[in-house]
């Protein structure tokens, strides 16, 4: 075994074989879950402290959800893990030939590495957007859309000017994927049902939701029979759909188009792409486009005591031949392997390759309503699919808490259609300013 230094991580000297998984998403806790009395050292890095469950993340942008609902304690999930430590730090640079990792905090040697660190948003180059729009990729950007959506809300009712109003009451979705769509679908939901009960001074009808997508339909990773329907409903539902249509600037104020077509309003959610986070150290060569090249196990070839999982990781193979679809089943399934296969290789046993198992996509969009890709081409839509996009989130939540509250806090919300987490705890501030000069 290596000669483990403590540094300041206070990483106790062990004999174990030591793992260090960098990220407490679904890939990295359940690769550590798989780890757990196994005979290892395991050392958890994360820059929060928490996990969250990000599918829901846009209810709780739209007020549907409070952030403790989707999201658990590492140390808590983990807890009674023997030779368990996590560190709240994030990992600045890897050595792969010193089997070693930098933090702020010092480095640390490891004898298997498992990076498991997510994506973050991707603006592509566009800083005018990347300072202005709102990500949705953590707790943090959804308090930052929540409060800034009701702090518009909360201007427009003391605005007179029709003009000066409208962009307060106008928001501008990008990207029509499942994070474009749900989130679409909620906003359409709170203008409807909500909305006009807290602020009867204020015309609805008024209030624009626009959905953007470069491409030519809706949940372009799904099946054109769910586009389709998604596409249908969100109409019905009031929501302007816009194919086709790629963006060019967002200055806080306007956001212009390709095709010089313009909006003014106050409030632009970014969900067109997401890029792998960095990680100082890895060659170039093990990398394409920002994901990590790894084999059927999940190793790196040229590191092979070095794993990827989850978004990060690019497996390419016939049935996927541009790696797998960034989704929580496969970070989820790809860290329960990888947890398994350190365990046999650490006992001799021989090893399996990763296959995936396509449960199916699901994407709600709204109540009673939703689309479900299955297996072998089948398409389900509407009340099924919704009840089914229930179910399947419920379980999929990390912990007994985040189910009994997601699940007390939906059927409240079906019963009563009151959202009632529309709180501005903490104020969102911009640089920017909408036309008539209020804050945005």
């Amino acid at each position: 075994m290596n000669d483990h230094s403590t540094n300041s991580l206070n990483i106790p000297d062990t004999g174990k074989p030591r793992v260090v998984i960098i990220g407490g998403g679904f890939g990295g806790i359940n690769a550590a879950k798989k780890l757990r009395n196994k005979g290892f050292q395991v050392v958890l890095f994360d820059k929060h402290n928490y996990h969250t469950f990000q599918p829901l993340l846009y209810q709780v942008a739209t007020a549907g959800l409070q952030p403790d609902s989707i999201a658990g304690p590492l140390r808590n999930i983990l807890k009674g893990q023997e030779d368990f430590y996590f560190r709240l730090f994030k990992v600045s640079a890897i050595d792969p030939e010193k089997n070693r990792i930098s933090t702020p905090a010092g480095d640390l040697s490891y004898d298997y590495l498992i990076i498991a660190g997510g994506t973050n948003p991707n603006f592509f180059g566009n800083q005018k957007m990347e300072q202005n729009a709102l990500p949705l990729k953590s707790i943090p950007h959804a308090l930052n859309l929540r409060s800034q959506f009701m702090q518009s809300l909360e201007q427009a009712d003391l605005t007179k000017d029709p003009v000066t109003r409208k962009p307060l009451l106008t928001i501008v979705l990008v990207g029509g994927g499942p994070t474009g769509v749900e989130t679409a679908g909620a906003l359409a939901e709170l203008r409807k049902h909500v909305l006009p009960k807290d602020y009867p001074a204020l015309d609805f009808r008024e209030m624009e939701i626009h959905l953007v997508e470069g491409l030519p339909r809706l949940l372009p990773a799904m099946s054109e029979k769910a586009g389709a329907r998604a596409k249908k409903d969100l109409e019905k539902m009031g929501v302007k759909v816009r194919l086709n249509t790629m963006v060019e600037s967002y200055d806080g104020v306007t956001i212009r188009f390709k095709d010089q077509d313009t909006i003014d309003t106050s409030t632009v959610v970014w969900s067109a792409g997401v890029k792998s986070g960095e990680f100082p150290g890895l060659k170039p060569e093990w990398l394409e486009k920002g994901r990590i090249l790894v084999d059927e196990h999940c190793r790196i070839p040229q590191a092979p005591n070095i794993f990827a999982v989850g978004d990060i990781a690019l497996m390419k193979g016939e049935k996927y031949p541009k790696g797998h679809p960034g989704v929580a089943q496969v970070a989820i399934q790809m860290g329960n392997f990888v947890g398994t296969n350190l365990t046999k290789l650490r006992n001799g046993s021989p090893v399996k390759s990763f296959s995936y198992f396509d449960k199916g996509n699901l994407a709600t969009i709204g109540r009673n309503k939703a689309v479900l890709d299955l297996p072998r081409n089948i398409f389900l839509g509407g009340r099924i699919a919704w009840w089914i996009w229930l179910f399947v989130h419920i379980t999929y939540l990390i912990s007994f808490r985040n189910k009994l509250l997601v699940f007390a806090s939906w059927v409240w919300n079906y019963f009563t259609f009151d959202k009632g987490n529309r709180l501005i705890i903490r104020p969102y501030v911009r640089k920017n300013t909408v036309p008539g000069g209020g804050l945005a």
